[in-house]
């Protein structure tokens, strides 16, 4: 293990790195280094952890990580890295379980390719110029829709750290810093409980896929701060382990799905700046949160907001739901139905009343002769 950390080093890194070729973890982060990634970090073939965050680090994503076949946990954050993220991200490496690419300057889509990560647990893509879709195969991610101890992936191996002068062998659990609830926070072994996506502050549109309701261990998303439309997915409410759901600042429309009611476990959730309507489930959770969090959206009403009128309470099914969409059309062909019946009646009466009077001369003699008797009798 190698640990420069926290400390005042600058320039580039010495391209010297084949000489290390046993390095599990390394920790650079924190420092004022700059410059690309030198080529020998591909020879670093045992290298499970990479710490590069909180520097100055610059170029397109480095091609020598292609090599890194160990690797558990990568965190490029807080850099200066500009250029697209590589297709080959997702064959890298199969134990590959944290990847942070936050507050960089990474542009174009999300590759597919990084549906394949089974082991992959933390996903933080935020502060970037992402744009393009989410990746309908988003919800197959194995680790996020297991609830199970996966700590031992980041136990590095004792006989790594035998002490030459005291004859012992240490244990050592990584210790991580992540981004957690809006706060950077250092994870040891609690880190094998942290599974979340942040997609946040991008340029991401379309929709939310409805795959990402299948993530059932999944403890954080935030896709807040893009050009996301559409409806919520309407078995949201199956992520019984979120702890936090930042939609706000999209252009997302119907309602707040009713499945989000059976959340107990949300701490923090925000679904303001959108084009949401309708009433907000009935919920212990949902209406302990501020109103703030609900704010920007017209059309949307009850606790904590404004009590709903009849005229604007609506049904908690989105309108984009088949059921809602079918209703309108029997509606449309209901109504439809009726006013051709009722033009048809109007002229088939009128006409053939009026038509036959005016035609048939024999009818009309007769048919005046009687108002005459009527008018007789009642004079």
């Amino acid at each position: 293990m190698l640990d420069l950390s926290s400390n005042l080093f600058s320039g580039e890194l010495p391209d010297c790195w084949m000489k290390f070729k046993q390095l599990g973890s390394l920790h650079l982060e924190n420092n004022k280094f700059s410059g690309r990634i030198p080529k020998s970090f591909g020879t670093l073939l045992d290298l499970r952890f990479l710490h590069l965050h909180n520097n100055s680090f610059s170029g397109p994503f480095p091609a020598a990580f292609k090599s890194l076949a160990s690797l558990v946990f990568l965190n490029l954050g807080y850099n200066i890295f500009t250029g697209y993220i590589p297709l080959w991200i997702g064959y890298t490496s199969q134990s590959l379980g944290t990847v942070i690419l936050r507050k960089n300057h990474f542009i174009g889509k999300i590759p597919k390719s990084i549906c394949q990560l089974d082991n992959l647990r933390i996903l933080d893509l935020a502060i970037n110029h992402i744009s393009g879709v989410i990746p309908n195969c988003i919800g197959t991610f194995m680790a996020m829709k297991e609830i199970k101890d996966l700590g031992e992936d980041f136990e590095l191996d004792t006989q790594s750290f035998s002490s030459s002068y005291s004859g012992t062998v240490e244990t050592r659990t990584e210790s991580v810093i992540v981004s957690w609830k809006r706060k950077e926070q250092r994870f040891k072994k609690t880190i094998r409980f942290v599974k979340y996506i942040d997609l946040s502050s991008n340029e991401l549109s379309g929709k939310i896929p409805n795959g990402i309701s299948c993530l059932t261990a999944l403890g954080g998303l935030d896709l807040s701060k893009n050009n996301l439309s559409g409806y919520i997915p309407l078995e949201i409410g199956n992520l019984t382990a979120l702890e936090l759901l930042d939609l706000s600042n999209n252009h997302l429309t119907g309602n707040i799905p009713t499945s989000l009611a059976k959340l107990t476990t949300l701490d923090v959730m925000n679904v303001s700046n959108n084009i949401l309507s309708g009433e907000i489930p009935i919920s212990t959770q949902l209406q302990s949160f501020d109103a703030s969090l609900y704010a920007g959206n017209p059309g949307l009403c009850g606790a904590p907001l404004q009590s709903c009128s009849k005229d604007r309470a609506t049904s908690n099914v989105p309108k984009g739901d088949n059921t809602s969409v079918q209703n309108k059309d029997d509606d449309f062909v209901f109504f439809l139905g009726l006013y051709i019946s009722v033009v048809l009646g109007f002229i088939v009466g009128f006409w053939g009343v009026c038509g036959t009077l005016v035609i048939k001369a024999s009818w009309r003699h007769a048919y005046f002769q009687l108002l005459d008797n009527i008018k007789d009798k009642i004079m």
